[in-house]
């Protein structure tokens, strides 16, 4: 029914169908974020306390993380979950055959893009076919700008250190160095979500189809649950 659509359309049904599967993942991911947050504090605290005590910093920041149910890195499993799916639709996009015949899958396009196509591959990034791929840049941007909005307007008030020594939520000064690192880690949080679009200029466009759609889903998926955790935390 979709004609020439097809191929490029079933790539968005299996991220989708891909991101229904990892759901439970992602919304104790974000649960997992919303307690780091709220023990931001504490963490800072124990930084200072034990800066020149690593092993012992890391310990008592498992304890505290185990007894709040989360981890450091558990929001990142979700995507971790992604890349073998990810890598299915990269592959099927370069491999010349499949299952011992040709690939049918390298002759169907976007607009007259072939989905095997790159950003740089002939006839060049300035044609039509760079045309669709401009279009998927500007699509990745869009997202990326929702998606740092969105961080934002997560990040606990007050928490994010300043450069030159901020202030902690209890009022204490930071030190040097955990405010340069605050401000690191803010600029990562802001300029991170852009490098999709990287991404999507060395890779076939089929996988910048997947990009676009899982991103896309994550900023949608993130402002659902925030949304439906404030509102419980509103009757509670």
């Amino acid at each position: 029914m979709l004609g020439g659509l097809a191929v490029a359309v079933a790539i968005i049904v299996f991220t989708m169908a891909v991101r229904l599967l990892v759901l439970p993942l992602s919304y104790y991911a974000f649960r997992g974020e919303k307690a780091r947050a709220r023990l931001a504090p504490q963490v800072q605290e124990l930084q200072r306390r034990h800066a020149r005590q690593p092993e012992r910093l890391q310990r008592e920041l498992t304890v505290l993380y185990r007894a709040e149910g989360t981890g450091m890195f558990a929001g990142c499993l979700p995507a971790l979950l992604q890349i073998p799916f990810f890598s299915v639709v990269y592959r099927l996009f370069l491999s010349h055959r499949v299952g011992g015949g040709p690939n049918t899958l390298l002759t169907h396009d976007l607009l007259g893009a072939p989905l095997s196509s790159h950003w740089f591959s002939a006839p060049g990034p300035f044609s039509a076919q760079g045309g669709v791929f401009a279009i998927l840049f500007v699509l990745l941007c869009v997202v990326a700008v929702f998606s740092v909005r969105a961080a934002r307007r997560a990040a606990p008030v007050g928490g994010a250190a300043q450069p030159g020594g901020a202030a902690s939520p209890g009022g204490a000064a930071q030190p040097g160095g955990a405010a340069q690192a605050g401000w690191m880690m803010a600029a990562l949080v802001r300029f991170m979500p852009f490098g999709t679009v990287l991404m999507a200029a060395v890779l076939p466009l089929a996988a910048g189809l997947y990009l676009l759609t899982t991103t896309a889903w994550t900023v949608t998926e993130r402002t659902v649950l925030r949304r439906a955790m404030n509102r419980k935390g509103q009757h509670d």
